[in-house]
């Protein structure tokens, strides 16, 4: 799930809240679901090669156990998944269990789209203390974390060593350094490889206007104004005239691509930023053992990134479902049980319930385990977290990647690009 992609809500989720006549659980209200226990649910996610894979057995874990409950998959891909759900949604079809996205979360939250899951039974009892309210909106809980991730960027060993270029201290660099460091990358590798696939996303602005004292949103909106975000448009033109990162064109193009098709995986990069939890599928991917690093800080102090902890996705459930206890018995075994973590292990992220991390701590791969040692080792870098965005926020790194295309391309300059993202931004809030 790179960020470099979004494919966002545009009318669908509001004709879907008319069409339910907004009521907080359409389906649960409508008699709670078999009396007997029997359900056919449907589930949706979006994911790799490793989580489809993990996904299918846990579900074929849980119906064995679950005789009486049929569940049909519904597996994406994050580019689409977000349209196709909107309109299921629109169309009162949506999918009983849900992978929800912090991005989306309140879009489809406020808009009364999803289950109040404590109504039906949801357990966080033994989650890490702070990674529940992540999945509660207007007071309820609509998702629960599914697990925890935090932003970083990957590297490819094997691609700084075909370029002879030492591997960064990740505790004392620099925006600046990560620059110099990703063009000599690509001045020294050859081969049409560059620094840094992917840096300028949401995620990462997010992270440059926190060490600035700003936020990407607040509770009244939009975190940030036009001046704030013209030194990130100054930073991506210096990227760019140092060859650190690709293309415009190239950039163009890699949207598009799923994981196993982007630059890092296919040797193409040295760097790409990504989510914690996507080292193992990046690591199948490539054949190569990425290692994770912790992005820049504009004092060169790692204290000062401003980092936070992610809820990687979370798990939701329909408000139109027929099957609410059912749909959130799921739920509860997907994140409290220890069949179920030893399946998905930390793929999702770091499991939230600290017995289920206990659990699977000796059976992560060598990769997870080194995510797990990173989201730990992290913690004295860590700041607030950042809110949900709120209804239309979802949309703000695509609106961001146009105005970075128009001034790579040299269409627009960075100033006037600050000025037409945090306008569009501010007018897509709902």
């Amino acid at each position: 799930m790179a960020l470099n992609r979004r494919q966002f809500l545009t009318g669908g989720l509001a004709v879907a809240a008319t069409s339910m006549g907004l009521t907080a659980c359409g389906g649960g209200s409508g008699g709670g679901g078999s009396s007997d226990g029997t359900a056919d649910l449907q589930f949706a996610w979006w994911g790799n090669e490793v989580r489809n894979k993990n996904t299918a057995a846990a579900i074929d874990a849980y119906t064995k156990a679950n005789p009486k409950v049929k569940v049909s998959p519904q597996p994406g891909e994050f580019a689409t998944y977000w349209d196709k759900l909107a309109t299921q949604t629109a169309g009162n079809k949506a999918p009983d269990i849900i992978q929800m996205d912090m991005a989306y979360i309140a879009e489809y939250g406020k808009r009364k789209a999803l289950l109040d899951l404590e109504k039906y039974g949801a357990d966080v009892s033994k989650f890490v203390e702070g990674s529940v309210d992540s999945g509660r909106i207007d007071g309820k809980l609509v998702g629960v974390n599914a697990g925890i991730n935090t932003p970083a960027l990957m590297a490819n060993p094997k691609v700084f060593e075909k370029a002879g270029v030492k591997m960064p201290d990740d505790k004392t660099w620099t925006w600046d350094q990560l620059r110099e460091v990703s063009a000599e990358i690509t001045a020294k590798a050859g081969g049409g490889i560059v620094g840094i696939g992917q840096l300028f996303n949401d995620a990462m602005l997010s992270a440059f206007l926190r060490q600035h004292g700003k936020e990407l949103f607040t509770e009244s909106g939009l975190g940030f104004e036009a001046a704030d975000v013209v030194p990130w448009f100054d930073m991506l033109v210096a990227f760019g005239k140092a060859k650190a990162i690709p293309a415009a064109s190239v950039i163009t193009e890699e949207i598009a691509k799923s994981l196993d098709q982007q630059a890092l995986a296919t040797g193409k990069s040295a760097m790409y930023m990504y989510w914690s939890n996507q080292v193992e599928a990046l690591n199948k991917a490539s054949g190569a053992e990425m290692v994770v690093l912790r992005f820049p800080s504009v004092s060169g102090k790692a204290t000062d990134r401003k980092a936070w902890y992610k809820a990687s996705m979370l798990w939701s459930a329909s408000s139109r479902t027929k099957y609410p206890e059912e749909a959130v018995k799921m739920i509860n075994w997907w994140v409290n049980s220890p069949e179920c973590a030893n399946i998905n292990l930390a793929e999702r992220g770091v499991p939230p319930n600290t017995e289920m991390l206990a659990a699977v701590k000796p059976k992560l791969s060598p990769a997870q385990t080194a995510v797990a040692k990173f989201i730990e080792d992290i913690k004295p870098e860590l700041a607030n977290t950042p809110i949900a965005p709120p209804p239309g926020g979802g949309k703000i790194g695509d609106i961001m990647a146009r105005q970075q295309s128009d001034v790579l391309f040299g269409r627009t300059s960075p100033a006037d690009a600050a000025t037409k993202f945090v306008d569009e931004a501010k007018s897509n809030l709902k």
